[in-house]
């Protein structure tokens, strides 16, 4: 059943992201193991017009995608963000995570984040708190993939905290 609802609101992120509206604030954060590189790599997915609020109220100015004069405030704004609203834990262990940067379309961003080196990571621990500075409604869908298995679990605000075991 679970399977279902996490397919579901995916299918709903898509949907409405054509829409030009959408009723729900809904991200998703991917967190997937690299056995070559021995690192997470991160892709975080949000709306684009939330996201541009969201940083607007952090840091209490304009930041607009699309426009390529705010490409340099943006990558400032999106690696100091999300070192605030992203913390990864493995084995018990805090892990370093650096921003690598950001891609835009007229509906969505991207945001690329990668770990440090970590060795067979048996235990992962998340806290990932996107956009809940401007929707108290705000849902982060979060998949883990480590170890060739594949979880998921929605955070919905205020909950920000995930454990899984590998």
């Amino acid at each position: 059943m679970k399977k279902y609802f996490v397919f579901f609101i995916i299918s709903l992120f898509f949907i409405v992201s054509f829409s030009g509206k959408h009723p729900y604030h809904v991200g998703s954060v991917e967190i997937n193991y690299n056995s070559k590189s021995k690192n997470f790599e991160i892709i975080g997915r949000f709306f684009l017009d939330d996201l541009e609020n969201g940083l607007s109220k952090k840091y209490g100015k304009p930041f607009r995608f699309n426009d390529p004069k705010y490409k340099a405030q943006l990558n400032e704004a999106l690696k100091n963000y999300s070192s605030e609203y992203f913390k990864l834990k493995t084995n018990n262990q805090f892990t370093r995570v650096n921003f690598i940067g950001y891609e835009e379309d007229n509906e969505s961003v991207n945001i690329y984040l990668e770990s440090e080196s970590v060795s067979n990571p048996q235990k992962v621990e998340a806290a990932v708190s996107f956009l809940y500075n401007l929707f108290d409604d705000q849902i982060n869908l979060v998949h883990i993939v480590a170890n060739g298995n594949r979880k998921s679990e929605k955070l919905t605000y205020p909950n920000r905290y995930l454990f899984q075991q590998f």
